[in-house]
């Protein structure tokens, strides 16, 4: 009798075992991993870099040859230089004018001559005009006395032709005139152009802003051609800047106008700048087969930190939810063995393959799931209801979610990290894996 009480105290402890293993959560030496469910914002955005650019850059070129022989000077009378801040008409350089100087002064000249010989041609029109009329009233009268031949044949003739003479006279006077004001007109067009080039030694500002770039030196020549030379680039406003983006044709699709954005630069480690996307350039560029895109970002730099060209890491805001529970994607990826729950892991198994199903956008799971809370050293499923996910966080819900509830997220095994995520159990025979039996 005896024998046959121990025998079943041996039997009840065998089986009793199996349930203090699992609800411990330890198991040959195998603790798990958890996390708590935390509370607050998650923020789906698509990441992309780009380069900080002036929003309007004017490059102020030459449109003459010649040698630069000094610069203007900016807003603190200092010689116009990088970073130098002008105005609209400043000073920005002057290209040696002697040579545009004397053509000036030789078509002045030109056209003085050109008026001169104006002058003498409408005083001559006025003297053949006197000769014509002298002319015209010979030839009537000697009209009038050839029938009664009161006049000699030779003289009517004489008279006949000093008339006609006088009369191509006049039209060649007139002619005259007619071509010395088109030299003059014609002078005065050259004299223009050749003031205009004199002007043109004077490089100035078209806008007010700030010189980032200065392309030339004192004593440098510059050769205009059909490109006029760049010798500036003027940022008209640094106070509003844009961020050029290249984004992949997968994500452009996402991107809208007054979209928020958030980037970084290396410049300011830690500090976060805000924006909004101005308009998405339709020339597309390809690259190894990748399309891109340009979109540009409008920024605020009325503090005037952000510098022309840095590069910039940026986040657009695809959508937020706020005030909400989360927890990382590991947590909802975990699973017990089969030998623990089996039931639960089939059920999860479903749960993930209908969510592959039922997904309407990329950050939205809809979806149900299971989280494993670890509480008193016992392991228990939650039934939990999936949000959105940045990839790294998913937002979840629940009648047991809570801020702070801890949760498995994997395993520790022999001190060390196991990448089995389900827990060994000794009462499952061990399958070897290829290792040393």
């Amino acid at each position: 009798m005896k024998t046959i009480v121990i025998t079943i105290v041996i039997i009840a402890l065998l089986a009793a075992y199996p349930v203090w293993y699992f609800l411990s959560g330890k198991t040959n030496g195998v603790t798990y991993k958890t996390t708590a469910v935390k509370r607050g914002n998650i923020t789906v955005a698509i990441s992309a870099t780009g380069t900080v650019e002036p929003e309007e850059l004017v490059d102020v070129g030459a449109q003459i040859a010649g040698q630069i022989v000094s610069f203007g000077k900016d807003k603190n009378g200092k010689a116009i230089d990088y970073g130098s801040e002008v105005e609209e008409g400043s000073v920005l350089a002057m290209i040696d004018d002697s040579l545009y100087l004397a053509e000036a002064a030789q078509v002045r000249a030109q056209l003085q001559q050109a008026k001169a010989s104006q002058l003498r041609a409408e005083a001559d029109l006025d003297q053949m005009k006197a000769k014509h009329v002298l002319a015209q009233n010979d030839w009537g009268r000697a009209q009038k006395l050839r029938p009664a031949a009161a006049i000699a044949e030779a003289s009517y003739d004489s008279y006949k032709s000093s008339f006609d003479t006088a009369k191509a006279n006049l039209a060649i006077g007139e002619a005259a005139i007619l071509q010395a004001k088109a030299s003059v007109m014609q002078t005065e067009a050259a004299l223009k152009k050749a003031e205009r080039n004199l002007s043109y030694c004077t490089i100035k500002s078209p806008v007010k802003g700030i010189v980032i770039d200065r392309r030339v030196n004192i004593g440098q020549t510059v050769v205009a051609s059909l490109n006029a030379p760049s010798l500036f680039l003027i940022a008209k406003d640094l106070k509003r800047m844009q961020v050029w983006v290249n984004v992949n044709e997968a994500d452009i699709g996402k991107i809208y106008p007054k979209q928020p954005v958030s980037f970084t630069v290396d410049a300011y480690p830690g500090e976060t700048f805000i924006g909004e996307v101005g308009k998405i350039r339709l020339n597309a560029t390809m690259s190894q087969n990748v399309v891109t895109y340009i979109v540009e970002i409008i920024t605020d730099n009325s503090s005037g930190r952000l510098l022309p060209y840095l590069t910039a890491n940026v986040q657009f805001k695809i959508v937020e939810h706020k005030d909400i529970f989360f927890v990382p994607n590991s947590a909802l990826k975990w699973l017990p063995s089969s030998a623990q729950f089996p039931s639960v892991r089939e059920e999860k198994k479903d749960n993930s393959s209908g969510k592959k199903a039922t997904s309407a956008k990329f950050w939205e799971t809809n979806s149900k799931g299971i989280l494993w809370s670890f509480e008193n050293n016992q392991l228990a499923p939650l039934d939990v209801t999936c949000g959105i996910t940045n990839g790294i966080m998913t937002e979840v819900s629940g009648s047991a979610i809570k801020e702070g509830l801890e949760v498995v997220t994997g395993e520790k095994a022999n001190g060390g990290d196991s990448k089995k995520s389900n827990p060994s159990n000794p009462f499952v025979p061990k399958i070897g894996r290829g290792g040393k039996k």
